[in-house]
């Protein structure tokens, strides 16, 4: 496998895998399919700074409604805990953002395998049927795209992935605040953190927000070359 940095598609094809990921992410019947993908991202992003944090990871489990759950252990307050909540919302647009630093770079095999090794390492921790198909028809993609297809098909498929994690990062947000509105989701990600940290809900949405769409920003500049 060839890890050297390669070059980047015709910027036409760039702006174009962003017109279809945008064209995945906004109709809500694609959306709700679509979700599949950022709910392992969230739920793979609290299982990763638990540890991290020096906290035991119990579980994970994805569901087929796009909701998901990460069960941990360690002390129920402190920064680890404080660390882990707030990494859900934040993982897609921060591992977009990452991805789209490695494409500037050229470096588009070394995006596609440490996908499927994050994957594959999540996997180990999922317990539940519809969480282990969905982790593994994931990282059965990203495996056999890295292993079977032309360099310029995986850099196609790198560019679509990394920019449907950074405009499907911005969505998840507006639907919590939009929740919010409604029945004060009270054990959303928001409302655990404030209920630790005494800081409202509002300005951890807001930070959500905030995350997400400097990600989208940044990105988008790594990827379009300005």
């Amino acid at each position: 496998m060839d890890f050297s940095p390669q070059a980047a598609p015709a910027e036409w094809l760039v702006i174009a895998t962003g017109v279809a990921a945008l064209a995945v992410t906004v109709p809500r019947r694609l959306w709700l399919f679509a979700r599949n993908a950022i709910t392992i991202a969230h739920e793979g992003g609290h299982a990763l700074v638990a540890l991290a944090a020096g906290r035991r990871l119990e579980a994970i489990r994805l569901h087929s409604d796009t909701s998901g759950l990460t069960v941990t252990r360690g002390r129920p307050t402190g920064l680890g805990v404080v660390l882990t909540l707030a990494a859900g919302y934040t993982a897609a647009p921060l591992l977009g953002l990452g991805g789209a630093a490695l494409l500037g770079a050229g470096r588009v095999t070394v995006l596609l395998w440490a996908a499927s090794a994050l994957l594959l390492a999540m996997l180990v921790m999922v317990r539940n049927a519809y969480g282990i198909l969905s982790v593994v028809l994931t990282g059965a993609l990203f495996v056999l795209v890295s292993w079977l297809a032309p360099a310029e098909v995986r850099a196609v498929f790198a560019y679509a992935v990394v920019w449907f994690l950074l405009l499907g990062g911005v969505r998840p947000p507006f639907e919590l605040q939009s929740k919010r509105r409604h029945d004060g989701a009270p054990d959303s990600d928001a409302g655990q953190l404030s209920r630790l940290t005494h800081v409202p809900a509002g300005v951890w949405l807001a930070f959500f927000h905030t995350v997400s769409l400097s990600c989208l920003i940044g990105g988008a500049t790594w990827l379009l070359g300005f």
